[in-house]
């Protein structure tokens, strides 16, 4: 059956991708659209753009700051599909800081890298009143010449073999080791730094364009449309794999996770349930993180400010899946009685929501039906 499967490279941007991904991919969900996409390997910002154009790689799973003012250029790259809408970090510090939240970190040095990483840090301190610009806080991106593990991955032309050759520490261990006050770190990181004795700080979420973005050309989805429907159905298949089958979704994040570590099973389990419930259903976007992405695309590239954000999105794919009832057969378990041109019907509302009513009832903290002898 492989050899009838017709292959797709879908590279990441960022490792923080793979959680999701190696679920996807070991779940079959991209096979039964008779697909072999090649996910698990990284691609530098300027490789996916020139992958794209010239059409090595069919779609990329990212990029989504230097698009916008590239756009400006004449660029013809495209967002199809958007998997979260909202980063969560949590702050991360030394247990005997004295710091306790966003508001204490005035006048410390905090740890960042990355362009996108870092522009969401410059926009999640700068709405709760803390400007870097201003000098209420220093960011710190290098020490003594080192940067951190997470930047390495990003590098790119003849310095970055070299780099990544020689060892980094990722940025939790910045603050562990002095270097820093305080940084905001992504899971799996907090969760090693919390097993290394490092206060890990709840901070609330920011509304962002990030994680898995199905990225590609306009032109290559105006010459192939039936490919990015199903691609686009793969997805849609491998999110609902992943919010309905937590065991199995928990044991492959586990197993194949383990490019910044190997993850215990409660470590895998916690990322599990960080990701779960944001992922989007149907793929789409939120305004808020569209909005979010925009300001840092802007600080990015002044060029940015040329144009409508809304003109990278390209929604008519994932509208026509939906508007199919596709998706929403997947998550009532059964063919969905009424044709997409009657979903509009008043009753018919009303019964989808007295059943996903009746769902959420049945649904324990944990996740696990009521009834079922979970242990939790």
């Amino acid at each position: 059956m492989a050899n009838n499967m017709e292959k797709v490279s879908f590279p990441y941007r960022a490792t923080t991708h793979l959680a999701f991904l190696h679920v996807v991919g070991q779940s079959g969900s991209w096979a039964k659209h008779g697909l072999d996409v090649n996910y698990d390997w990284q691609i530098s910002k300027s490789d996916a753009h020139h992958a794209i154009a010239s059409g090595e790689v069919e779609f990329v799973g990212g990029n989504h700051i230097s698009t916008y003012g590239k756009r400006a250029r004449g660029d013809q790259w495209v967002y199809v599909g958007q998997t979260l809408n909202s980063v969560h970090s949590k702050l991360v510090v030394r247990p005997d800081s004295g710091i306790n939240g966003v508001e204490d970190l005035r006048g410390k040095r905090v740890g960042t890298r990355g362009n996108h990483p870092g522009l969401n840090d410059w926009l999640f301190f700068k709405q709760r009143g803390l400007d870097v610009d201003r000098g209420d806080f220093e960011f710190v991106r290098e020490y003594k010449g080192q940067t951190v593990l997470e930047d390495v991955e990003q590098l790119e032309g003849p310095e970055a073999a070299a780099a990544k050759q020689k060892k980094h520490n990722p940025l939790w261990a910045w603050v562990r080791d002095g270097h820093v006050d305080a940084a905001l770190v992504m899971p799996p990181g907090y969760l090693f730094a919390e097993e290394a004795g490092m206060k890990v700080i709840d901070v609330d979420p920011l509304p962002m364009i990030w994680y898995t973005t199905v990225s590609t050309s306009l032109p290559f989805v105006e010459k192939n449309p039936e490919l990015v429907e199903r691609f686009l159905k793969g997805l849609i298949e491998g999110v609902h794999y992943f919010k309905t089958h937590r065991d199995e979704s928990i044991k492959i994040i586990e197993k194949y996770h383990t490019r910044e570590g190997q993850l215990n099973n409660a470590q895998a389990t916690y990322m599990y349930d960080e990701i779960a419930p944001g992922l989007s259903a149907k793929l789409y976007p939120t305004m808020s993180a569209i909005s979010n992405v925009y300001e840092a695309a802007k600080r990015f590239d002044s060029a940015a400010v040329d144009i409508n954000p809304m003109e990278l999105w390209d929604m008519h794919h994932v509208r026509r899946i939906d508007d199919s009832g596709f998706i929403d057969n997947l998550y009532s378990g059964q063919p969905n009685p009424k044709a997409a041109t009657q979903a509009k019907d008043p009753e018919f509302k009303k019964e989808q929501a007295k059943k996903k009513e009746d769902v959420i009832a049945k649904i324990k903290a944990c996740g696990h039906p009521m009834g079922e002898s979970c242990g939790c």
